[in-house]
């Protein structure tokens, strides 16, 4: 893939943003990167597809866990539904004796318990892993994978990928947050009707499309019923079915003085009096013990991939209280997408129900979510029964999900300059020590928001907040030379550990979402601003 241009004579002062000017482009004696450069950057992120991809046909790597301890043999779970000795037979057509006795396939408790030893979940096709110490396919991260695969030419893939959510939906009950043992209590944001379409609009397989839909139809009712509603207007929640600390965060979040995540936050809540909250949910101090309220709560805010922030209250402690915009956006294009794809089918009248379900939830987003002062989407606390007044990136997903009209999508590109800073959007304006806040920004915060700015004429806005994303891991990789999974980007550099003090303070190479967020916010830049990326 090569991406040779003219260097333009560009950026020499500083950057306005709404009449808010940002820190001047390059400092005196800055280099900008040349065309070479850039393209080194895309040759590392096509090789990266297959750095990153994971195959049954090579269980032993795909079962390797960095987060939990394990034994000699790694353990890897087929669905209670699925026959043991089917899959292993298929295996032993593939697998040399070595890497079978590498690991050991067991089959999941018949009576949906969860099992006691944690295990990979066997998927039957390849997938692409986020990078680091998350090597298993993730819920969210794995449709912006799926976007760069696409653009990248790496359709089997892709296509692997989505029908491996099929299955999980199909055998495990849902998407899963990652297809590990641990995760089988929480799905993650839900975007699956995107990537069956966004593979269908490639091969055009209308056999296929059919086959998908009663997945996608019973995903949606995972989203839509039970513990997931949140009782306001038929919107919907995060919610883990889950008890008690998760597993992976005992086992992998640990600090260098061995303390976990949650002995940070239990230190934090003792010493850290919070007006306007009710410490006594999260926090007992007679037992000095963190309550079940907060590990269902902290659960629950692991499925919503915001982990953690202080958006859904400290340490995102109150999340179940809460229907988030972003989920409700997304269940708004999922069943308006379900609309599509019946009216794609032939059958009219089920592509009109799933019609009017999307514009009810629009209808709902829009009284409850969107704030005419602010002039900023924001989620609803159904348990105060008000908006939750925490500027956040995921305003932009109702104008990414079409939910917006004209004047709301205006007035949020109004409100950028809460956001925008010299590296791309921040993800909310705090800075709480927590990686979901300022002043880091993340790969898909920046596709949402660039798509949903296009969609609505904003283009301008939508080139700029790419030119910044993509210049800063352009530099960021010419210093490293690896992608990485999240950035300051108000200092423009991938060195985040000072700045955490809860979660994991890593930085993890790989990585699945940024490559993707590489290859599509380039692809959508007019070829006259693509040289503007070189900028220091």
């Amino acid at each position: 893939m090569i991406r040779t241009f003219a260097l333009l004579a560009l950026l020499a002062a500083p950057h306005v943003v709404h009449g808010a000017a940002l820190a001047p482009v390059a400092a005196p004696g800055a280099r900008y990167a040349t065309p070479a450069e850039l393209d080194s950057l895309f040759a590392y992120i096509k090789s990266g597809w297959t750095t990153l991809s994971r195959s049954p046909m090579a269980l032993a790597q795909a079962a390797a866990d960095g987060k939990v301890a394990r034994g000699d043999r790694a353990l890897v779970y087929v669905p209670a539904d699925e026959s043991v000795e089917k899959i292993l037979g298929a295996l032993k057509e593939s697998l040399s004796a070595e890497d079978l006795g590498r690991i050991e396939l067991r089959a999941l408790p018949q009576d949906g318990a969860l099992p006691k030893e944690p295990g990979l979940l066997y998927l039957p096709h390849p997938y692409v892993v986020p990078g680091g110490r998350f090597n298993e396919m993730y819920g969210w991260d794995s449709y912006f994978i799926l976007v760069g695969l696409l653009r990248d030419g790496e359709l089997a893939l892709a296509k692997g990928m989505t029908d491996n959510f099929l299955y999980e939906v199909e055998h495990y009950g849902k998407v899963l947050n990652a297809n590990r043992s641990y995760y089988l209590t929480r799905s993650q944001p839900p975007f699956l009707t995107e990537m069956v379409l966004a593979v269908y609009r490639k091969t055009g397989d209308k056999a296929w499309l059919k086959a998908a839909v009663p997945a996608l139809e019973k995903y949606h009712e995972f989203w839509t019923t039970g513990d997931h509603l949140s009782g306001a207007a038929g919107l919907s929640r995060y919610f883990d079915a889950g008890e008690g600390p998760a597993p992976e965060v005992l086992s992998g979040e640990r600090d260098e003085k061995g303390r976990t995540h949650y002995d940070r936050v239990k230190d934090f809540l003792k010493t850290h009096p919070l007006p306007g909250y009710d410490l006594t949910r999260q926090y007992d101090a007679k037992t000095d013990e963190l309550t079940p309220f907060f590990y269902k709560n902290d659960r629950s805010m692991r499925e919503s991939g915001f982990d953690p922030s202080d958006r859904f209250g400290p340490f995102n402690s109150e999340v179940i209280d809460i229907s988030p915009v972003c989920l409700n956006s997304l269940l708004y294009r999922f069943e308006a997408e379900l609309g599509e794809i019946h009216a794609l089918l032939g059958d009219a009248a089920k592509a009109e129900a799933w019609r009017r379900r999307a514009a009810a939830r629009a209808k709902a987003i829009n009284a409850l979510m969107w704030d005419e002062k602010d002039g900023l989407y924001y989620d609803y606390d159904h348990a105060a029964k008000k908006r939750r007044h925490y500027p956040f990136a995921t305003t932009f997903y109702p104008l990414w999900a079409g939910v917006a009209n004209a004047r709301q999508a205006a007035r949020v590109r109004g409100n950028l300059t809460r956001f925008e800073r010299a590296g791309g959007l921040m993800t909310s304006e705090r800075a709480t020590g927590k990686q979901w806040d300022a002043p880091f920004g993340w790969a898909p915060m920046q596709m949402i928001a660039v798509a949903g700015l296009r969609r609505y004429g904003f283009s301008a806005d939508a080139d700029r907040v790419s030119v910044e994303f993509l210049s800063m891991i352009l530099k960021d990789f010419l210093e490293h030379r690896v992608v990485l999974e999240k950035y300051d980007v108000v200092a423009r550099r991938s060195s985040v550990a000072a700045g955490l003090k809860f979660g994991y303070t890593s930085n993890e190479i790989g990585f699945g979402w940024t490559n993707a967020a590489v290859v599509e916010l380039y692809t959508g830049l007019p070829a006259g601003r693509r040289a503007e990326v070189l900028r220091p």
